[in-house]
Parts: structure tokens; C-alpha cells; sequence
């Protein structure tokens, strides 16, 4: 992606959040689904960021992206986690696992937003290990039926498409049982999808849990080969925490602007708050969990470009997962830190929803959730430290 690009890229993306914002503010306070995001995207043409130019996208590579989502992030966790979904765990292992006639059938629409993108691998009973999930499929002539559910799936109310995994339901004899993965298109008999309200944050986010009931996906939408469910899904992961924590750097940006404007306004015992030693604080630990998440996270996207460039290079491949996951893990803790302090400096004015800290509070939570517990992230590094034998799950 040339200089000029890039620059046309940030610059709509700017342009699209300016124009979300208001509505955001205001879908927020309602508690409703935020339904101008996809036409605004659409709009700026940043539904395709990743897709290559000539599959109707920008073309990005992963630093320019995810100062994209770090933007996007400042507007909100909720608004952030949309493009999470559409493209960074929706379009992304399409456009790596997919043959030529499924990045035809999908990309291009997906880019203009004729389709919205989804991730669907967990399950009410298979979180941090997919292993554990329960959904079938079989095949019965020139198609697959799948059976199960998946849950706390990020546009999946929404989403015209989502990526999908289940195991064989039955396997023949002396031969592993592995995960496949599907392209599903849910405009069909067999797909229940309910829209789940009973959310911490990101109220005009829309997440949801969903019912196969033997839906029909056909044969040429199986992704990658048979049993090759597990590595996408975990190939996957990297670029979703990667989108994670580009915007909970924007969380922090938004935190540290917010807190500053806030502090220099607001008067306490005959001065302006900025003044107050205790309040200097709260902001010079803010601003060091901006440059420290900034750094780590601008790190972690080169890496992937490099593994990018580089596909059959394994220790590229490993140096951008182990990044992914660091980064994932202390740009969450640092936006929850950051927030938790915004907070703090409004004081009572921070404890309200019609302030943009509280809402962050609130939102950020998730993102030491998703795509990766604190936990798992952590025994992923230290596995990474002191050797693969030591690895606390195998």
C-alpha cells in the first residue's frame, strides 16, 4: 500500500467517525443497535480495508489498518468490534484459506457491505478450548448439514455470512477427529439466531447466539480442506487480537483526550483540577498506557505484515503470533486501566453512561474476554518463554 493510499484510507476512516459519532452517542444512551454504522462504512468505503483492490477493498496492510481500528475505537468498543467481526475474523480467512471462487463469491460483496461478515467458534460450553465444541456436520450429497450452537458471536444477528466450525459426525475408524470449517450463509431454513441484550457494554454492538438446525452449506463452502478447522480458527485469532488491541489504543487515546479537556475545565478548591498533583497522576498513567499499548501494538502489526509477506517462513509466523497475543493482552489491561482512571478525574460525572469514560469502562471489560482470556494469553507467553514443553494445555 503506497503513502498515498494509506493517507486516503485514515483520512475516510476520520471521516466516518466524525459522521458516527452523534448517532453513536445517541444509540448508546437508547440502548439500541447502532444501524448507521454499515451505511456510513459503506458510504467511506472501509467495509473492505484488507480486501486487495482488485477484490473491490483498500488493500491495507496491518499497520495502516490498525491505526484504522485504533481510530474506530475511540469512537466506541461497540463500533470498533463491528469491523472486528466483518473483517478482521469475518473477511480475513476467506481471504487467506479461500479458493478463487469463494474470495469471487464473498470478498467483493463483503467490501461493499452487500454482505456483513461473521466468526463463529464458540460455544456455551466451549470457550477458551474450541476443542470442546459440539456442533456436527455430515455430508448428505452435494452438501454439508450442520448441527449446533454457537454463542457471543460478534454481528452474528446481523451477519449474512459467518465463518463456522463443527466436527464429522461420525468418523471413521483409526482416523483423527478433526474441526472443519464452513462458509454458512444464514439466509436459510435451519439458522435461529437470537439477538443478546443482557450485555455488560457495547449496547449498540450487536452480539448473538445462534441455532443450526441441519442447515445446508454446499459443498465448494467448506474452508481449506477437511480437518482444517482447528488452524484456521487459531490462524484467525491472530488477526482478531490484533484488532482488539488497535482499539483499545483508541480507548486510550480517547481516554487521555477526554480526561485532559475534562481536568483543565473542571474548577475544585479555587483551581482547575489539571493543577491538582493526584489528578497529574491519574493522566501521566494514562498517557504511559497510550505509548506503551501504542508501541507494542505498531510492533506486533509489522510483524504480521512481515509474516504476511513471508507465508511460508514458520518462525515469521510464531514471532506474529506470540506479538498478537502480547499485545492483546496489555493493551486490554492498559484500556481497562485507562478508563478505570477517566473515570476516576470526572468523578461523579464519570460514574454516568452520558460520559465517554464510563461507556469505555464499561466496554473495554470484554476485551480481556474475547479472542483470548488473560489467562489463556498468559500461559501462551510463558509457554513462549520457557519452551514448548512446558505448555500448561496441550
Amino acid at each position: 500500500m503506497n503513502a498515498a493510499d494509506r493517507d486516503q484510507l485514515l483520512a475516510d476512516v476520520e471521516a466516518f467517525c466524525q459522521e458516527i459519532r452523534p448517532i453513536e452517542e445517541l444509540r448508546y444512551a437508547e440502548h439500541e443497535f447502532n444501524d448507521q454504522v454499515v451505511p456510513l462504512a459503506r458510504k467511506h468505503r472501509i467495509l473492505g480495508m484488507l480486501t486487495p483492490p482488485e477484490l473491490g477493498g483498500r488493500g491495507s496492510d496491518a499497520v495502516t489498518y490498525l491505526r484504522a481500528l485504533a481510530r474506530t475505537g475511540r469512537e466506541g468498543t461497540g463500533v470498533r468490534t463491528f469491523f472486528s467481526g466483518h473483517i478482521s475474523i469475518g473477511s480475513y480467512p476467506i481471504l487467506t484459506w479461500g479458493t478463487a471462487e469463494q474470495k469471487q463469491r464473498y470478498l467483493p460483496a463483503a467490501a461493499a457491505g452487500d454482505k456483513i461478515m461473521a466468526f463463529g467458534l464458540t460455544e456455551p460450553d466451549a470457550g477458551s478450548n474450541p476443542l470442546e465444541m459440539t456442533t456436527t456436520w455430515e455430508r448428505k450429497g452435494d452438501r454439508y448439514v450442520l448441527n449446533g450452537v454457537k454463542y457471543l458471536i460478534s454481528n452474528g444477528g446481523i451477519a449474512d455470512a459467518i465463518i463456522v466450525f463443527g466436527y464429522p459426525k461420525e468418523t471413521p475408524a483409526g482416523k483423527p477427529r478433526r474441526i472443519s470449517a464452513f462458509i454458512l450463509d444464514t439466509k436459510q431454513p435451519g439458522f435461529v439466531c437470537e439477538t443478546l441484550t443482557a450485555k455488560m457494554g457495547m449496547p449498540s454492538a450487536n452480539t448473538a447466539m445462534f441455532e443450526m438446525r441441519d442447515a445446508e452449506v454446499p459443498l465448494t463452502n467448506m474452508l481449506g480442506e477437511e480437518g482444517d478447522g482447528f488452524r484456521v480458527a487459531m490462524g484467525t485469532l491472530v488477526a482478531g487480537r490484533l484488532s482488539v488491541a488497535a482499539g483499545c489504543l483508541g480507548v486510550i487515546e480517547d481516554c487521555l483526550e477526554e480526561t485532559i479537556n475534562y481536568a483543565k475545565e473542571r474548577q475544585q478548591h479555587g483551581k482547575a483540577i489539571a493543577k491538582h498533583q493526584l489528578v497529574q497522576e491519574h493522566i501521566a498513567h494514562i498517557e504511559m498506557d497510550r505509548v506503551m499499548s501504542d508501541a507494542i501494538v505498531m510492533k506486533a502489526a509489522a510483524a504480521k505484515d512481515a509474516s504476511t509477506n513471508a507465508p511460508t517462513d514458520k518462525e515469521l509466523a510464531r514471532k506474529a503470533d506470540l506479538l498478537a497475543a502480547q499485545a492483546k493482552l496489555y493493551a486490554s489491561n492498559a484500556s481497562w486501566d485507562a478508563a478505570d482512571r477517566a473515570v476516576q478525574v470526572f468523578g461523579g460525572r464519570g460514574w454516568s453512561t452520558l460520559y465517554r469514560p464510563g461507556r469505555h469502562l464499561m466496554d473495554t471489560r470484554v476485551c480481556r474476554i474475547y479472542e483470548g482470556t488473560d489467562e489463556i494469553l498468559r500461559l501462551k507467553i510463558a509457554a513462549a518463554v520457557l519452551g514448548k514443553e512446558y505448555e500448561a494445555f496441550k
